[in-house]
Parts: C-alpha cells; sequence; structure tokens
C-alpha cells in the first residue's frame, strides 16, 4: 500500500516515489460563465475503485470526460501515469500537446458510457475488435479470439453475429463494456452505467462489474446513483457537490458514518 497523506482539500496525496494512476492538479472546469469543476484536486491510486457520487450537475461526469478528452479542462492539469494528458507547464504558460500525445494517452484509458454507444451498422464482433485492430493495430485474429473470451466473460457468447438493434439495452451495455475491455485499458471509467437500463437487468450488468473489479487490477473510475453497489466495489467514494469534493473515504465511512451535513442528505435523498 503507497504512502499517504492528505492535503487541506482532502485529497490524497502519494509520498515520493508512488505514481497515481490520475493526478488532477487545480483543475477548473467552466462551460461560459458556469463553473463546473473549481480548483479540483486529487489522485486515484493504480489498481483502486474509485467511485463519485453527488447530486446531478456537481461534475462526476465531467471528470470522467476530462480524462477520456472528450471535454477540455480551461486551467490546471491531469496526468496519467506521471504523464501528462492534454496540458504541460513551460515557462509559467500553460501549453497543449499535440492531438498525436493525447491519442497515444487515449489508448491507456477505456470508457462505458450510458447510451452504449455502439455502432449500428457493425455486427457485435466487429464494435469489439474495431479498435483493437485499427488504433492498437493487434492482428485481426487475436482481436477475434480476445473478442469471444470478452463475449463469454459478459454473459453473450452466442451474440457475436448480432447487430445492436437486435439486442436488449441490458446485452447492448454488456456489449459496450467488452468492447471497452478489449482495448486492455489500465482505467476504465463507468458513467451511470446502469441509469438507461430496465431496472430487472440492472443487476446483472453490475454483477459483470463486480465480477471484473475483483479479478482484474484495471483502476476504475466510477459514476453511479446505485450506492449498493459503489459500497460493495469501491475502496474509495468521494462525495461532490458544487464542483468539490465534499467529503471522502472508504464506503465505510462515507455510507455509515458520513462525517458532513451535505453528504447526509444527499445519502438520505438516494436512499
Amino acid at each position: 500500500m503507497p504512502t499517504e497523506h492528505r492535503t487541506h482539500t482532502g485529497a490524497i496525496e502519494l509520498a515520493d516515489g508512488d505514481v497515481p494512476a490520475i493526478r488532477f492538479q487545480h483543475v477548473v472546469k467552466r462551460f461560459g460563465d458556469h463553473t463546473v469543476l473549481d480548483d479540483l484536486n486529487f489522485t486515484v491510486r493504480k489498481g483502486d475503485r474509485v467511485t463519485l457520487i453527488g447530486p446531478s450537475g456537481s461534475g462526476k461526469t465531467t471528470i470522467l470526460r476530462l480524462v477520456m478528452t472528450l471535454e477540455e479542462a480551461t486551467d490546471g492539469f491531469i496526468l496519467i501515469d506521471d504523464r501528462p494528458l492534454t496540458h504541460v507547464e513551460r515557462e509559467g504558460r500553460r501549453v497543449a500537446l499535440k492531438e498525436k500525445h493525447r491519442t497515444e494517452m487515449r489508448k491507456r484509458i477505456g470508457m462505458v458510457f450510458q447510451q452504449f454507444n455502439l455502432f449500428p451498422n457493425m455486427t457485435v464482433l466487429e464494435n469489439i475488435t474495431e479498435a483493437p485492430v485499427h488504433v492498437l493495430r493487434r492482428p485481426k485474429g487475436e482481436a477475434i479470439r480476445r473478442a469471444h473470451e470478452l463475449l463469454e466473460q459478459v454473459g453473450l457468447p452466442d451474440k457475436a453475429d448480432a447487430h445492436p438493434s437486435a439486442l436488449s439495452g441490458g446485452q447492448q451495455q454488456r456489449v459496450a463494456i467488452a468492447r471497452a475491455l478489449a482495448m486492455d485499458p489500465e482505467i476504465l471509467l463507468l458513467d451511470e452505467v446502469t441509469s438507461a437500463l430496465d431496472p430487472e437487468v440492472v443487476g446483472e450488468v453490475l454483477g459483470i462489474l463486480r465480477d471484473i473489479a475483483a479479478n482484474t487490477d484495471v483502476t476504475m473510475l466510477i459514476v453511479t446513483h446505485e450506492m449498493q453497489f459503489a459500497r460493495d466495489v469501491s475502496n474509495r467514494v468521494m462525495m461532490f457537490d458544487g464542483g468539490r469534493i465534499v467529503e471522502e473515504g472508504t464506503p465505510e465511512q462515507i455510507f455509515s458514518d458520513p462525517q458532513e451535513q451535505r453528504t447526509r442528505d444527499f445519502l438520505s435523498a438516494v436512499s
């Protein structure tokens, strides 16, 4: 376990020599005049499963989109494995890095979205193999073998030749999880992956994610309103409100003995 201490913001800082999977340094994100993230500092250790909770509009999904480079921070820096993601400081100035660098960094990160985002014109197998073949340049046969392994893992071994339109929402989300894992990401981002699903299939999708958390060392950054899932999977929970970390701790601390009134109010509202 890395040595750590907490800053005045409550964020975990690692000791010298311990390289975090993700580091946010004074990150600000504004949309027009609206500040979504306000001088945000935190780290995620390698292999951590960190869940972000809080009300809608508190900045949780924006954090995932910044890590995936789907959005760009207004100020501050994000580092992946201590390498700058999109910007670096040079001679006191914040300088954007080239797209080639960003593309290389994105290969280390997978994301599963609320709305599946599968390619409708491709089969399930093609959806899963497209990026490994064309982005990672893996041999097609190797990508196909890995895709079949992942379809077995997510409980869809017989759906390789189906198109997304022939699948239920729960099945589409399981394909989306397999597609993200096919890139062998170091970091897996999960954005409200059950919010678009019928209640009866939520459990099966969460069960697959529990298995992934239990049987791999991938770092997971999770946004969810499923508090039991957060309790089961996470080793750390961060409560957000107004673009800031209100409180953070182990699931036991946050869900059983929250210290901040704002956290208690939120948990009472979603229970």
